[in-house]
């Protein structure tokens, strides 16, 4: 009798799991290789008019750069002092994209594996590799000062002395030097003033001012890959991409100048974006699983990739950016604000309108390609305006 009651108490315990608990077992995880399982809108009750509508938007609304991306990354950086190409580039594709309900896939446009250079979104990827340092103790703390970790000279000094891996993480260290020739004043300069006035401004306290600056970016890189011991695209491979089951096409450059020696042998640091060439060419379903990775609070399967605490942590938002977390964009109330969508969206965004998007509260995750990067809030309203 006591084990009768026992088994009912297990069977009404069960019956009363959370819902995100159970909604999580339901999510389908793509093999390697394996065929993506795809559902018609109706399966979740999603408007198809309106989804259709969604993406027709999307492809209507491509990117209006040259699909010659060496020539759109010099005119989009043409304000900068000594600007130039120093990593590998690539002509990009049209528009293309994924939405995935649930980790089904219910709507697809354009060449989903095509590889495309995908700028500022390797940002996140980077931001990455630095949880996985903090989950495998390679890193204490991100509020440890990084001189404690590099002592090559990078951080010497009052100033950058006082860095911290939150700070670089957040864009708001400020750091103060060159690497791999790129001057850190000369990386999207004020719009005021000139080259003395660039060079020889005041330093801001770290943690204080945000500024968007892919040679700080690149110091991050630098520093991680000797935090790891290993070039961070074989980290990325190991401890992520394969354990996925992404394809075997993706690569993470760096510039052609960017070799580091770590116990004897010649590594290259990679770049955190395609500033200057380089970053992570990737395409479009290779993407999508990382993207839901993140959606699956860093499970995979049965397999918890990245802690559930370092992603909360990725993606708090920073004090002087409401809407900037650790290398991730945040959708709350600030500059950067999609108006009518969810304040817990957050994303990963890059030059030429490359997003990866994560919404928890709708079990959503989309990627976008070449998407005129104003009109990303305005697509994603309409494609929200489709769920139930």
């Amino acid at each position: 009798m006591k084990k009768i009651k026992g088994l009912a108490l297990l069977l009404v315990l069960y019956s009363y799991q959370p819902f995100g608990a159970f909604a999580q077992q339901t999510y389908f995880f793509p093999e390697k290789n394996g065929v993506w399982e795809e559902k018609t809108p109706r399966a979740f009750d999603i408007d198809e008019k309106k989804l259709k509508e969604a993406i027709n938007f999307a492809q209507e609304n491509e990117y209006s750069g040259s699909k010659d991306l060496r020539i759109a990354i010099v005119k989009g950086f043409e304000r900068e002092p000594f600007h130039e190409i120093l990593g590998p580039t690539k002509k990009r594709g049209g528009p293309a994209g994924l939405v995935l309900k649930q980790g089904y896939i219910v709507a697809k446009w354009g060449d989903t594996k095509r590889v495309d250079m995908t700028f500022s979104v390797t940002k996140s990827f980077l931001s990455t590799m630095a949880g996985l340092a903090v989950d495998q103790k390679l890193i204490a703390n991100t509020n440890d000062k990084v001189a404690n970790y590099l002592w090559d000279g990078t951080f010497d000094g009052e100033h950058n002395g006082k860095i911290t891996w939150a700070h670089l993480l957040q864009q708001n260290s400020d750091w103060s030097g060159e690497l791999w020739g790129g001057k850190d004043w000369a990386d999207r300069p004020p719009r005021e003033g000139g080259l003395d006035d660039w060079k020889n401004r005041e330093l801001r306290e770290p943690g204080t001012v945000m500024e968007y600056n892919d040679v700080r970016v690149n110091v991050l890189a630098y520093a991680l890959t000797h935090v790891w011991r290993k070039p961070l695209p074989m980290v990325l491979k190991e401890e992520v991409m394969d354990k996925i089951g992404a394809s075997t096409t993706w690569r993470w450059h760096g510039y052609e100048n960017a070799w580091t020696e770590i116990d004897g042998i010649q590594m290259k640091s990679v770049t955190g974006g395609g500033h200057s060439g380089a970053g992570l060419f990737i395409n479009t379903e290779d993407m999508a699983r990382f993207g839901l990775l993140f959606l699956n609070d860093g499970k995979w399967g049965s397999q918890q990739l990245i802690s559930t605490e370092w992603i909360q942590e990725a993606i708090e938002p920073s004090v002087p950016n409401v809407n900037y977390g650790y290398m991730w964009w945040l959708n709350r109330k600030g500059n950067r604000h999609w108006e009518g969508l969810s304040e817990n969206i957050y994303y990963a965004a890059g030059f030429g309108g490359n997003f990866i998007i994560i919404d928890k509260a709708n079990d959503l995750l989309v990627v976008t390609r070449w998407l005129e990067p104003k009109m990303i809030g305005e697509f994603m309203n309409r494609l929200t305006a489709a769920l139930p």
